[in-house]
């Protein structure tokens, strides 16, 4: 055998090797490949495994099944209500459909992308600042359904989208920081004032008892000793009815002055020889 056969087979074996080569191809668990022969894309899609092509006449196109997180850069808006603020989101989307990932458009990713950030303006433009900050969860699933009906198309499903930072001009944080604390001491005064009208209620209801029942006022005043005493003052402190005293006193002095009122009446009744004499005035 001549060198130039030599060569020639060796040649020819590379050249089956290389081909051999070229029409294994391996898909991994999370792709799934789209084959396209002379140009023309088949219907059926190849499964992970190990898989083989015609070199040349086909070509194969590995599609990732797997979820993709996407960043939305934040976005400049302006609200319903005229606040401008600063909003960034994240989404998360997976092909379903690889064929159509890569025959409806040229690179879905992009796409998507472009698409999340004018969706995200659009969506926080119709709403006014109070409800993009208190309803977070409805403005996500409101572009999430936008973006899913406009992905469809391309074989792609939007999982999830979350509003990820909202930034505020610092004219509108102090606007809200004074907001929060004047609704903060507005609770404040009005659960102090529903606890003195408890307290008064349950003092009117004390004060009945004790009128009822004077000497639960004694025991009171005991207790209140008690709690004194605790502190190791040493001052010493008679508690006194004052009230009932100043009553009792005036009540005292109603009474003499009515008895002797009573008396110089009585005396003037009686005749000039049984009325006393009046006391001798000094020299």
């Amino acid at each position: 055998m001549s060198i130039t056969a030599i060569v020639i087979i060796v040649l020819a074996g590379v050249a089956v090797l290389l081909l051999a080569l070229a029409a294994i191809k391996v898909i991994d668990q999370y792709e799934r490949g789209v084959r396209f022969r002379l140009g023309r894309v088949r219907e059926t899609q190849f499964e992970p495994g190990l898989t083989l092509i015609i070199p040349v006449v086909d070509r194969l196109v590995k599609v990732s099944m797997r979820i993709v997180t996407l960043p939305i850069q934040g976005q400049g808006i302006i609200t319903r209500d005229n606040v401008s603020v600063d909003v960034s989101a994240v989404a998360y989307y997976r092909v379903v459909d690889p064929i159509k990932a890569i025959v409806a458009i040229e690179d879905y990713n992009a796409a998507i992308e472009q698409i999340a950030q004018t969706t995200l303006r659009a969506v926080v433009g119709r709403h006014t600042l109070d409800e993009t900050l208190s309803e977070t969860d409805r403005l996500n699933l409101n572009i999430r359904e936008i973006l899913d009906a406009q992905t469809d198309g391309w074989g792609v499903e939007i999982t999830l989208v979350e509003l990820k930072d909202i930034q505020l001009p610092e004219s509108m944080k102090r606007a809200m920081a004074r907001e929060a604390e004047a609704e903060r001491e507005k609770r404040a005064k009005i659960i102090a004032a529903e606890g003195e009208r408890l307290a008064a209620g349950e003092l009117a209801i004390a004060a009945d008892v004790m009128l009822e029942h004077p000497l639960a006022l004694q025991l009171r005043n005991l207790q209140t000793l008690v709690e004194i005493s605790v502190e190791q003052n040493s001052t010493i402190i008679f508690p006194s009815p004052l009230m009932s005293t100043i009553q009792e006193l005036g009540a005292f002095l109603k009474r003499e002055g009515e008895a002797e009122a009573d008396l110089t009446v009585a005396l003037a009744k009686l005749p000039a020889a049984l009325r006393p004499a009046d006391p001798p005035a000094d020299a």
